[in-house]
């Protein structure tokens, strides 16, 4: 089984590697420190799978899966993170990343549960699937604060930039929540996000 392994954290990845060269079914061919990287060595290598940190410079970890999955959608993808909120869980599955692990997890696990994953299995951790199978609220009762502020100002025909400079917050987190919110609310697209707000509100 040939892994990339893309973590900005050299400790992280450096720890990962020499715990995977025990194993002997397991082949780390490359090493990212941002999704840029992680997408260049996909193409470079072509892997079975690719161990993915969410929060790297230049390219996210969610960017990275995004692409990766449109151009190989054989690669599987397993989130690697310290976050557990349930925004990265569902931007991490709607970007096609087949597995979710926390790095809190025991490392000694994580050749095991690579091995379903490049077997076909989705892997999560106990946690994260425990949030994702709770009871959702549904409407615009299911939105955050912030996912309402956002919803509003796109109804209101307010761009990604815009949107951001009102909010003060980078355009690809308003890009991450407006597909949080298309999700949510069960929806295609903006216009279809504006008519569905301006019809509750």
């Amino acid at each position: 089984m040939k892994i990339i392994i893309a973590d900005d954290d050299s400790m992280v990845y450096e720890s990962l590697q020499l715990l995977f060269s025990r194993e002997e079914d397991i082949q780390v061919v490359g090493t990212a420190a941002n999704g840029r990287e992680a997408v260049k060595a996909c193409e470079e290598t072509r892997p079975d799978a690719v161990l993915m940190d969410i929060q790297m410079p230049e390219m996210d970890g969610i960017q990275a899966t995004r692409e990766i999955k449109k151009r190989w959608p054989e690669v599987r993808v397993m989130m690697l993170t310290t976050f557990e909120d349930e925004q990265n869980i569902r931007l991490a599955l709607l970007a096609g990343a087949e597995g979710y692990l926390l790095k809190s997890a025991p490392v000694e696990d994580m050749a095991q549960q690579l091995r379903a994953l490049v077997s076909g299995s989705s892997v999560l951790n106990a946690d994260v699937l425990m949030r994702l199978t709770q009871p959702e609220k549904r409407g615009l009762e299911s939105l955050t604060a912030r996912e309402k502020d956002i919803l509003e100002l796109v109804a209101q025909g307010c761009s990604n930039k815009e949107i951001a400079g009102q909010l003060f917050v980078s355009e690809g987190t308003v890009r991450n929540v407006i597909t949080i919110i298309l999700d949510k609310l069960e929806v295609r697209d903006r216009t279809q996000l504006a008519l569905y707000y301006w019809g509750r509100t």
